[in-house]
């Protein structure tokens, strides 16, 4: 359930406009038709040189890792790969990405590592098909396919969202990969919105000693360490730990902002027996942001022309901060038994917390004076507890002479929120046109008046699913999530009751052309519980969720290359949107909206000492009327990265990436009778990277980005928005054990 808390703005909630149509999978299934009988002969012609590669020998092929109870994944953090040969975040089973019926991204270490993707919002701008919404600087959405991305794992583990978007700068150096199941998950997180699932997969200890340790200095005077030593800690192996720190801080292309953040994460694995493992882990990330921006800079004057500021210009005061902290510990028990059937057990409690001295400017600025814009002063507090149990069994068993795969479990989360805001002396007075931006406005007294929130979330789930073994060359997946939700609690004195209880069904079907292509269709759930009412006093029917997909898949090279096609549609059904005032109380009506697309991508080793993803995304979002809707988000993006090691100076790799966005709009109306348009037109950021191993133990890697210091807005998520990072770099010394 997504909330906002008058920290969000001090105005109502951000309204939808969205709505619906029946799914043309008439349509669909033609253009797959089509593009079947185009590329399977292309595709077929592949295989040879596939297998003559693999025939030649071994020379290229990934490390191979031993695998642990417990440890479903080889980790990425030491093949130099853009993909995995493995997932099991769409399904909970462990499969080859192309047997998911789902389109599934992973963003590996490799790829975090070349680009200095140190933080979630670099690494998520760089995956294929989803945009990163920073309305703020300490708080960003993310969309996929048309959509708010509200569910997000550890581990493969769900995370209740309260906001529905993430409080600070997520650092990404405790983590091996992400992965991305596009579309809804109605298996694995049944409640949200059918966008996408992220599931963050934390590093975990190597019974080998390693150690890594790293320094960097870029723009802005921003200053990194890192380090992360991992090893048994007896002579039998049976036990190991890995500890992980960072520490980053410095200024910003932004007026009087000061980020800095602390990162430690520790983790320990127990061999309890040949066949039981135990993990417990902790982490702990802080933040601070000394002049941090609440809402951003007036996107359009009086007279509807756009507005246009240097790149750095602010709203913050220079008494402005915004501190969030989060800390996650866990507990995994896994169990092997025999005939490769095992249990597995998480326990999760994490503490976010926030505390913020923020200052809002809001109104519509005078092109000629600049008068028109006031102040909104805020004291923010807000405490989130989160616990969380999961545990399922999954295994092979033999039905018909042939072998299949079954997972069945349970889950049970409870999360509760307390916030405050204290609102300051001064609210709605005019602010002179320097003093909105330089950062002179006083800080008041937090006294004038006092608001918040208190409520408590519940989820109960059971879920299960196999997938058959029809035949050699086709498997059919199917499952079930049953999901009872509820919430009792106030926010900013609106009643949060709510209860919900849904079933979502999932079905994919995978038929493999040749021994490198695969045909696939998909179907999957999810819904969402709601609170608000209508023009009656009833409570919203919860948001429903339906994801259909079709498309290709294909493996090379000894799974080093992973490809895929993939149309889709994906409708959202009964959002709630404010349709007006009974007296002083907002009633709402429910919408329904539907994207449709195609998402390309490629990822993995291209040739020798080259790697690379490409991904390609094109879609329509369009309401129940049939009109284009949500126009923030980018209809046609390109995430491309990609790297090259030079054969005659093999210490050298050097590599680009680019990220592009078609146009983007947002709708507001300038008067009663008078709409403006702000429009972001399409723009390309570049990145270039060169690292260069001086010997085995210590490299030297250089990053810049924004090549072409390409000025643009970094959302049209909201009313209001701010300029992206201008041209920028870095250097950084790293030494590896």
């Amino acid at each position: 359930m997504t909330t906002y808390s008058a920290a969000t703005t001090p105005s109502a909630g951000i309204l939808s406009r969205t709505a619906p149509v029946k799914p043309s999978l008439r349509v669909m299934s033609l253009a797959v038709t089509l593009a079947l009988s185009a590329m399977a002969p292309q595709l077929t012609s592949a295989q040879p040189a596939a297998q003559q590669l693999a025939a030649a020998g071994n020379d290229a092929a990934l490390p191979e890792v031993v695998v642990t109870a417990g440890n479903d994944q080889a980790p990425t953090e030491k093949t130099g790969s853009y993909t995995v040969r493995r997932s099991n975040s769409a399904t909970k089973m462990d499969m080859s990405l192309r047997e998911t019926p789902q389109s599934v991204s992973v963003i590996t270490r490799a790829k975090m590592d070349d680009f200095k993707l140190d933080n979630v919002d670099r690494v998520l701008a760089g995956t294929t098909g989803v945009s990163v919404e920073k309305v703020e600087t300490n708080r960003t959405y993310y969309t996929a396919r048309g959509f708010d991305i509200t569910n997000f794992q550890f581990d493969g583990v769900g995370i209740p969202l309260t906001f529905g978007l993430q409080d600070g700068d997520l650092d990404t150096a405790l983590y091996d990969r992400v992965e991305v199941v596009r579309g809804a998950n109605g298996l694995t997180s049944s409640t949200g919105n059918p966008s996408a699932t992220v599931n963050f997969v934390r590093k975990r200890p190597t019974y080998d000693f390693q150690a890594a340790a790293g320094v960097s200095y870029g723009s802005w005077n921003t200053r990194r360490i890192d380090a992360d030593v991992s090893g048994a800690l007896n002579s039998d192996k049976t036990v190991a730990a890995r500890v992980v720190v960072a520490h980053e801080d410095g200024n910003s292309y932004l007026d009087r902002y000061q980020p800095s953040k602390d990162v430690f994460y520790g983790v320990i694995e127990a061999d309890l027996s040949n066949d039981t493992l135990l993990t417990l882990g902790y982490s702990y990330q802080k933040n601070d942001g000394k002049g941090a921006i609440w809402g951003a800079l007036p996107l359009y004057y009086t007279d509807g022309t756009p507005t246009s500021y240097g790149v750095g210009t602010s709203t913050s005061a220079s008494w402005s901060s915004w501190n969030s902290e989060e800390q996650r510990a866990f507990a995994e028990l896994n169990h092997r038994f025999g005939n490769d059937w095992q249990w597995k057990t998480t326990l999760s409690h994490n503490k976010l917390s926030t505390d913020g001295k923020l200052f809002y400017v809001y109104g519509t600025p005078d092109r000629a004076s600049g008068a028109g814009l006031f102040s909104y002063p805020s004291l923010y507090n807000s405490d989130n507890r989160q616990t969380v149990v999961d545990s399922y069994v999954s295994g092979k068993y033999a039905l018909g002479g042939r072998e299949h795969d079954l997972t069945f479990g349970a889950s049970w989360s409870r999360s509760t929120l307390d916030d405050i805001s204290h609102y300051g002396q001064g609210i709605g007075a005019a602010l002179t046109a320097s003093g909105a931006f330089d950062g002179s406005y006083p800080q008041p007294s937090f006294d004038a008046s006092i608001d918040g929130s208190s409520y408590t979330g519940k989820r109960k789930t059971l879920y299960g699913a196999t997938r058959l073994n029809l035949a050699d060359n086709l498997k059919l997946l199917l499952g079930a999530n049953y999901t009872d939700a509820s919430t009792a609690g106030i926010a900013y004195g609106v009643s949060q009751q709510t209860s919900a209880s849904s079933t979502t069904p999932y079905a994919g079907l995978v038929y493999d052309l040749n021994r490198n292509v695969s045909a696939y269709a998909s179907y999957t759930e999810i819904f969402n519980p709601q609170y608000q009412t209508d023009i009656s006093g009833a409570t919203l029917k919860p948001v429903e969720g339906k994801s259909y997909e079709l498309g290709l898949k294909s493996e090379f090279f000894n799974r080093k290359l992973n490809a895929s096609a993939a149309l889709f549609r994906v409708e959202q059904n009964n959002t709630a949107e404010q349709a007006g005032y009974l007296g002083a109380k907002a009633y709402y009506r429910a919408i329904d909206a539907h994207s449709e697309g195609l998402e390309l991508e490629l990822s993995g080793e291209l040739a020798k000492g080259l790697q690379g993803s490409l991904g390609y995304t094109v879609m329509t979002i369009k309401d129940q009327d049939g009109n284009s809707a949500k126009n923030y988000v980018p209809k046609k993006t390109v995430r491309l990265a990609t790297t090259y090691r030079l054969p005659q100076l093999e210490q050298l790799k050097v590599g680009a990436s680019v990220n592009w966005q078609g146009n983007t709009s947002r709708t507001d109306a300038l008067t009663a009778t008078q709409n403006v348009t702000t429009v972001q037109q399409g723009y390309a950021l570049l990145n270039l990277m060169a690292r260069y191993d001086i010997s085995k133990q210590v490299s030297v890697t250089a990053n810049l980005n924004n090549l072409t210091n390409k000025k643009y807005i970094s959302s049209l998520y909201a009313s209001q928005g701010y300029y992206g990072e201008p041209i920028n770099g870095s250097v950084a010394i790293n030494w590896k054990y």
